[in-house]
């Protein structure tokens, strides 16, 4: 069979309305093993295991922060971290402002308080943050030799607009910029994407295959390197248009199973 590998984003892709798997998704997976099945995305681990429990998997590798660390189970296969001068400065510039910073480092989520955004994304991911300041974090990291795998920014649009536009200006060079939302900003280092990083897993442990052996779904700007990388880059049908444009094949929304529906025509 061509296809010997599955990587699929998870939000906006792979659960439904309740931001949950359908047991239709859950049943293709699991119809389809021994093909391993990747989770991709733009997380932390501690938000994608539980998913991982759930299709009876949790051995399989899996890749975070678009990218950014690349673990098989406990063993770190890739990690690259964003300096902390970019994080120090970027504290510096929502210091007047009402955006709120969620700082990543593997397993570990730092807010600075239990705010409207860190509720939000504790029900959608279902981990629950430390409660540590910005500046406090940052100087932790720096005793540690850390830096952040990710850094999330959420506000108000115009305050947001205004940051990216000036973390941009400041440091193209060093990191990428992408908005999930109006209202959010992921960070992440430039040198990483989920493409680099499903060539890092192949290389180190599925050396007897190539991209062209890979299926991936997506949904969003951060999956379009990835979809035109591999042997089958599949679009669920609620995609952005960028996205649509570039994939090989279009399935149905997310919403009504588009990954399972995929799944069970591409791998007979």
């Amino acid at each position: 069979m061509k296809y010997q590998l599955v990587c699929s984003d998870i939000d906006g892709t792979l659960l439904n309305k309740d931001r949950e798997l359908a047991k239709a998704t859950i049943e293709q997976v699991q119809r389809i093993a021994p093909i391993p099945f990747i989770l991709i995305s733009s997380r932390m681990p501690k938000a994608m295991r539980h998913l991982q429990t759930e299709f009876g998997n949790t051995s399989t590798p899996l890749i975070a922060y678009n990218g950014g660390l690349v673990l098989d189970n406990e063993k770190v296969l890739h990690s690259t971290e964003i300096d902390n001068t970019v994080l120090a400065e970027t504290i510096k510039k929502c210091e007047e402002t009402s955006i709120h910073l969620s700082l990543y480092h593997a397993d570990e989520w730092y807010v600075p308080s239990m705010d409207y955004w860190a509720k939000r994304e504790e029900n959608n991911t279902k981990v629950t943050p430390e409660v540590l300041s910005n500046i406090e974090v940052l100087e932790k990291w720096k005793n540690e030799g850390k830096g952040a795998h990710k850094i999330m920014c959420m506000g108000d649009e115009n305050e947001i607009d205004t940051l990216y536009k000036s973390l941009e200006i400041e440091f193209s060079d060093e990191i990428m910029l992408y908005r999930s939302k109006e209202t959010y900003i992921e960070i992440s280092h430039k040198s990483i994407s989920k493409k680099t990083a499903i060539n890092t897993l192949i290389d180190v442990n599925y050396p007897h295959l190539t991209m062209e052996n890979v299926v991936a779904f997506g949904d969003n700007y951060n999956d379009v390197e990835m979809l035109k990388a591999v042997g089958l880059g599949v679009a669920v049908g609620n995609a952005k248009v960028e996205v649509l444009e570039v994939a090989n094949s279009v399935t149905d929304t997310n919403k009504n199973d588009g990954v399972a529906k995929a799944i069970k025509e591409y791998f007979q």
